[in-house]
């Protein structure tokens, strides 16, 4: 499970949350890197024959399929930028090397971006990823809010997949003191977890929300955050470090434009899309991805989400994991307007914006 192996949700709260969450790596303004990661960080942004080289990380959601057809197809290449995918044992590694600042974007849940911000890491959110597809669901049996109480949920911690059923039982009246919560270290250790029963209910992203409903008889979803949150509500997003912002903007604007190809050609013709990434980054079949998609689009024009991310901010406040309010200047959409006013025809194009 998690390599806080029998720690769960009100065990890590009498041990004091804000204290766990600074020794952790999410506090990753003052990370010291673990060695096991050591082998795969390199330097930062390279240059080379013209060509600069950002190192990245990302997670296993349908919410990168914008970042896996970025990196797959070469689409910043005519801009003279290309990706560099530094992967990461567990999810939690995804944020460790970004807050640090051994990778020079990310693609992450709004939530771990949110923390980062609050441990005063120099990281700015500049674009959005992917929309909707988290999903609260429940095991035989469960099918409201009150048949939780007791029951165990498996999640991943300081994650929007632990927003998503907090929101959900505050809104029922109810806490995480009426569940137990676990937490899991990837996607597919998640999946399994709820598949074979080691846990009652399952907050997950898609495709392995898709995977968790198909193969486990009389699952059901509680919530897909449509009911909770509205249309194209975000999930994943595109941050990218201070620094790198500063000193070469291009690069990011390339990779921004990059992603927004990646959505049109995932619009325009899915079936090729996913038949790229499937097996390269989903660990599951193509029919079961194609179905899965459907509820986790990419969307890179995200300032609809502005109030999202401050309200979610809120949330996370009340779990323990952040401390203040997320600041204005912590989204900024300047680069994503200005690719979007050099870029016409391609955001014209798209089919999920904010405009």
């Amino acid at each position: 499970m998690c390599d806080n192996r029998g720690r769960n949700y009100q065990n890590i709260m009498k041990a004091s949350r804000r204290g766990f969450l600074k020794s952790s790596a999410l506090a990753a303004a003052a990370l010291a890197i673990p060695s096991s990661l050591a082998s795969v960080i390199g330097s930062g942004v390279a240059e080379a024959a013209g060509m600069t080289t950002l190192k990245a990380t990302h997670g296993a959601g349908l919410c990168n399929l914008g970042i896996f057809l970025a990196k797959e197809r070469n689409l910043a290449a005519e801009d003279n930028v290309e990706l560099d995918f530094v992967v990461t044992p567990t999810t939690t590694d995804v944020v460790t090397l970004f807050g640090a600042g051994m990778v020079d974007i990310s693609v992450i849940p709004y939530s771990n971006f949110i923390t980062l911000v609050d441990q005063g890491a120099p990281v700015k959110l500049v674009a959005g990823a992917g929309v909707e597809g988290c999903i609260f669901i429940g095991g035989e049996g469960i099918e409201k809010p009150t048949d939780l109480k007791g029951k165990s949920i498996g999640t991943f911690q300081a994650d929007t997949l632990e927003v998503l059923p907090y929101d959900y039982l505050t809104k029922a009246g109810m806490s995480f003191a009426d569940v137990d919560v676990k937490y899991f270290n990837s996607s597919p250790e998640l999946a399994a977890g709820f598949i074979n029963g080691a846990i009652d209910g399952v907050s997950h992203i898609e495709p392995y929300a898709t995977q968790c409903l198909t193969e486990r008889k009389g699952s059901q979803i509680l919530t897909d955050g449509l009911d909770l949150y509205g249309k194209g509500y975000s999930d994943c997003v595109l941050a990218a470090r201070t620094p790198l912002l500063e000193e070469n903007p291009d690069a990011v604007k390339a990779v921004i434009k990059a992603m927004m190809k990646a959505q049109l050609q995932s619009e325009q013709d899915l079936a090729s899309a996913l038949a790229d990434t499937v097996g390269i980054y989903y660990k599951t079949s193509l029919e079961a991805l194609t179905l899965a998609q459907s509820r986790q689009p990419v969307m890179i024009d995200q300032r609809l989400n502005t109030n999202f991310f401050k309200e979610r901010a809120k949330s996370m406040q009340a779990m323990g994991y952040v401390k203040n309010p997320l600041p204005d200047d912590a989204v900024d959409w300047t680069l994503l307007e200005a690719v979007i006013a050099e870029n016409s025809d391609l955001y014209g194009d798209l089919k999920l914006k904010t405009a």
